[in-house]
């Protein structure tokens, strides 16, 4: 199985990234976490995604605030698909990542996902790499089932609550 690769802009991301490496681990995909910046550790950056292809990896997760260049410096250098999770800041509440991860140039995509939002992130590249490996499409089908049944389960709870008004 490929695995995912983790990269944020700073270690003071990781309380929002450690919510795709939960569900990366809920699913049994491998994953290897580092932080590199887009501006002070470039190099490392590029170099990190122009070998993550020969290095295992199927899909690249970069998570950044403020300028959020990193999804856009990895992308340029791979064609591995790349997922960007915006990170809010005390400035702009998010927008300004937000804008910076979502509006790349033509032949550089970054799929976006919510400011914050590492769980779909690491969705999303659950979902792309179960395009080849059927366990893992199984996987995805039983959480959709869950969430399904567990919608369910709230509607019945709700109707009781109304009917007893």
């Amino acid at each position: 199985m490929k695995k995912v690769a983790i990269i944020m802009g700073s270690d003071s991301d990781f309380p929002i990234v450690s919510k795709a490496v939960t569900k990366l681990k809920e699913f049994g995909v491998p994953y290897e976490v580092h932080v590199m910046s887009a501006h002070r550790t470039p190099d490392a950056a590029i170099e990190f995604s122009s070998n993550a292809k020969k290095n295992g990896f199927g899909v690249i997760i970069a998570a950044a605030g403020m300028a959020a260049h990193l999804a856009g410096v990895l992308a340029a250098k791979t064609t591995l698909p790349v997922i960007g999770i915006p990170c809010k800041s005390a400035a702009f509440d998010g927008m300004d990542a937000l804008l910076a991860t979502v509006m790349m140039p033509t032949g550089i995509p970054v799929a976006t996902v919510a400011v914050d939002g590492a769980a779909n992130a690491a969705i999303l590249a659950i979902e792309m790499l179960a395009l080849s490996d059927d366990s893992l499409a199984e996987k995805l089908e039983k959480m959709k089932a869950d969430m399904e049944e567990g919608v369910a389960k709230k509607d019945e709870a709700m109707q009781l609550k109304v009917a007893e008004l």
